[in-house]
C-alpha cells in the first residue's frame, strides 16, 4: 500500500466527522436561510433573499449588531492588552510566577454560566461586592445591570476578567519563542526597554496577536450564556448581542428563517474579520532563515 493511500486512510475518520459536524451544518444553515416556514406550517417555501431583506429591516437586529461592535471593541482590545501585560510580567518561570499564572488563568476554567452567576452577586445593588467597596470611598449604590447606560460595560468587565488569563498563555509562549540575540543586539546599540518592546517584541509577536485576536473575536460572537443569565438582553435591549438575538428568534419567537439568516450573516462577518486581521497584523513581518 502506497504512503499516499495510508495518509488518506488515517485522515478519513477525522475528515468524516469534520464534514458531518462542521461543513454539512454550515451548508444546511445556508440552504435553510432561503426558505420561510410560518409557525404551524408543515412545509417551508422558497423565498430567496427575502429573509435577508427582512433581517436588515429589523431594527432589533441593528441594535444587536451595534451592541456587538461596542462589546467587541470593549472586550477584545482590553483583554489582549491585559493578557500581554501579564505575559510580560510573568514570562520568566519561577515558583511565584508559576503560581501567579495559575491564579490569573483560573477564571478561564470557570464555566461562563457559573462566572455570570458569580458576577451577579458582585454587581448586586447596595449589597454586592462592588458596591460594598465603592461605598468605602464614598461612592453611592449603582444598578450595574439594570441601568441601560452601563449594563453592557458591566458585562464587558466580566469578559475581560474571564479571558485575559487565557490570552496570557499564548503571549507567554510567543515571548519565549523570541531569540535573546535580538535583545542583546538592541542593548549593544543602546536601545531602551520601551524601544526594544516597540521594535522587537511587538513586531515579532504579530502572528501570535493575529491568532489571539481571532480567538477573541470567536469568543465575542459565541458567548451568550452570560446574557441569558444576567440580563436577557435588557434593559431595553442594551445588552442584546447578535447570538442572543439568534437565540430569541429560534427559541422564543419561533422564527427559524430569521435565526438561520442572522447566523449566516454572523459567520460571514466573523470569517471576514478573521481574514482581515491575519492579513493586517502579519503584514510587514519578516523572518530570517
Amino acid at each position: 500500500m502506497s504512503s499516499g493511500i495510508k495518509v488518506w486512510l488515517y485522515l478519513t475518520p477525522a475528515l468524516f466527522f469534520l464534514v458531518m459536524f462542521t461543513y454539512y451544518p454550515m451548508v444546511q444553515v445556508l440552504w435553510d436561510s432561503f426558505f420561510f416556514k410560518a409557525y404551524g406550517q408543515e412545509t417551508a417555501s422558497f423565498v430567496g433573499f427575502d429573509n435577508y431583506a427582512r433581517l436588515f429591516r429589523d431594527p432589533e437586529f441593528g441594535v444587536a449588531v451595534k451592541n456587538n461592535i461596542i462589546y467587541a471593541v470593549g472586550t477584545v482590545i482590553p483583554s489582549l492588552a491585559v493578557g500581554f501585560g501579564l505575559a510580560l510580567a510573568l514570562m520568566e518561570s519561577t515558583r511565584f510566577k508559576n503560581f501567579a499564572r495559575a491564579i490569573f488563568f483560573f477564571p478561564t476554567l470557570v464555566p461562563l454560566i457559573a462566572a455570570a452567576a458569580l458576577w451577579i452577586f458582585v454587581y448586586f445593588p447596595n449589597i454586592g461586592l462592588l458596591d460594598y467597596y465603592l461605598a468605602k470611598i464614598g461612592i453611592g449604590s449603582t444598578n450595574w445591570l439594570g441601568d441601560s447606560d452601563i449594563a453592557l460595560f458591566s458585562m464587558m468587565l466580566l469578559s475581560i476578567w474571564k479571558n485575559a488569563g487565557f490570552y496570557m498563555l499564548f503571549y507567554i509562549a510567543g515571548l519565549q519563542g523570541i531569540g535573546e540575540e535580538y535583545y542583546e543586539a538592541a542593548e549593544l546599540e543602546g536601545a531602551s526597554y520601551f524601544q526594544r518592546l516597540r521594535y522587537i517584541t511587538l513586531p515579532l509577536l504579530g502572528p501570535t496577536t493575529a491568532f489571539v485576536f481571532i480567538i477573541a473575536l470567536i469568543h465575542v460572537f459565541t458567548y451568550v450564556d452570560h446574557v441569558i443569565m444576567m440580563t436577557k438582553g435588557g434593559p431595553i435591549g442594551s445588552t442584546n448581542l447578535v447570538l442572543y438575538y439568534i437565540f430569541q428568534n429560534a427559541h422564543e419567537f419561533n422564527d427559524a428563517a430569521k435565526a438561520t439568516t442572522s447566523t449566516v450573516v454572523s459567520v460571514i462577518a466573523l470569517l471576514a474579520f478573521s481574514f482581515f486581521s491575519i492579513r493586517t497584523m502579519e503584514r510587514g513581518i519578516h523572518y530570517e532563515s
